[in-house]
């Protein structure tokens, strides 16, 4: 059964973007009269489009799901057009995973297609595994054998997603190299092999800044088009990304309308972007960067948590202190180095700002 748009009145707490967002791809097609690759549900332009947001010709609003430079969402979707795989490629918080499943959802029509990266990721993920009842019953055989995610994807012409490349262990990393360059996957138990069908891509993504990164190869490396997603370069674009999120998040846990506490996702966006630049927005204060990232889907957790707060334990409407044990939890993440960092700014910054008495007082009241 398709989910309602939004996945609004939907039993799942997270639907696959090809569910939430059926109504706008079932539009798209019906308007996308450009030529579209062999087994895509869209062209590429009808793609870009279901990322970046639009109006159709006949009516129909396609909401953003990507803010952020064009260029970046137009060489992704050309990408995947072509037999190279996409890397997307970022600091933490910068939508990869998001811009991957909505990538995948629209291409093929199914973003479930996932090999998730950890440090103990299996060759098996990758390739294939057995079904041991069979295989000791029968010995090796197409039925014993379970398709991977990559190898289903490969027989039906579909795009693949292996999130957080770099986590999973080298040796296991370089499975994907043959797939990539041969578009080919040996199974040398039954002498034979899976060649890749027109349509088949793979949607990798990976970062270079978090604990436990495991370095591509550069003969892996050079199997991929990669794209560096950036953090939202403005405020205002920050603003724009976290609001959107915290309403469809909240949309689905039936939390309070985002923008009656747009001042306060200003707020938290405003702390996070100086701590993480290391300098106030006018340029006036330096301020030490905790150990933390600080990213957008941080910002965006603070404010959900918080509007959570509002609703069943405040009058519904999104305050300073309902945000401020979040950005504490968020910034202090070495109770000795950041803590020190967090006291320095609220004294330096926060504490002398027009307008932000009740911030301060809140976030002396869960610090202290």
């Amino acid at each position: 059964m398709t989910m309602p748009e939004n996945g609004t009145g939907a039993e799942a707490l997270r639907p696959h973007a090809e569910d939430a967002f059926a109504h706008e791809l079932k539009a798209l097609a019906a308007n996308d009269d450009h030529p579209r690759p062999v087994r895509w549900k869209l062209s590429p332009w009808a793609v870009a489009t279901y990322l970046l947001g639009g109006t159709l010709a006949d009516g129909t609003v396609i909401t953003p799901k990507y803010v952020g430079p064009r260029r970046i969402v137009e060489v992704a979707v050309t990408t995947l057009a072509t037999d190279r795989a996409l890397l997307l490629l970022g600091v933490p918080g910068t939508a990869k995973t998001w811009v991957s499943e909505h990538l995948a959802a629209a291409v093929s029509g199914d973003s479930t297609l996932l090999v998730q990266g950890t440090a103990g990721t299996p060759e098996e993920a990758i390739r294939y595994g057995w079904n041991y009842a069979r295989l000791l019953a029968h010995g090796p055989s197409r039925e014993a054998l379970v398709p991977s995610p990559v190898m289903r994807a490969m027989s039906e012409g579909m795009t693949a997603r292996v999130e957080e490349l770099t986590r999973i262990p080298a040796d296991v990393q370089d499975t994907l190299i043959t797939v990539l360059s041969e578009k080919t996957l040996p199974i040398p138990e039954l002498g034979e092999e899976v060649q890749a069908v027109r349509g088949f891509n793979l949607i990798a993504t990976a970062n270079d800044r978090d604990r436990g990164v495991n370095e591509l190869s550069s003969a892996l490396r050079r199997r991929f088009n990669t794209v560096v997603l950036p953090l939202p370069a403005t405020a205002d674009a920050e603003v724009d990304i976290v609001a959107r999120r915290v309403d469809q998040m909240g949309r689905a846990l039936d939390l309070p309308a985002a923008p009656e506490g747009l001042a306060e996702i200003r707020r938290v966006v405003t702390v996070f972007r100086e701590l993480r630049e290391g300098i106030t927005d006018d340029g006036r204060t330096k301020v030490k960067s905790p150990s933390g990232t600080l990213s957008t889907a941080e910002a965006i957790s603070v404010v959900t948590n918080g509007l959570a707060l509002a609703a069943h334990f405040g009058d519904g409407v999104l305050r300073p202190s309902d945000v401020a044990a979040g950005i504490l939890g968020a910034v202090v993440r070495d109770p000795a180095a950041d803590r020190v960092v967090w006291q320095e700014y609220l004294e330096a910054v926060v504490r002398e700002r027009d307008g932000w008495k009740d911030f301060y007082r809140a976030c002396r009241e869960v610090t202290v």
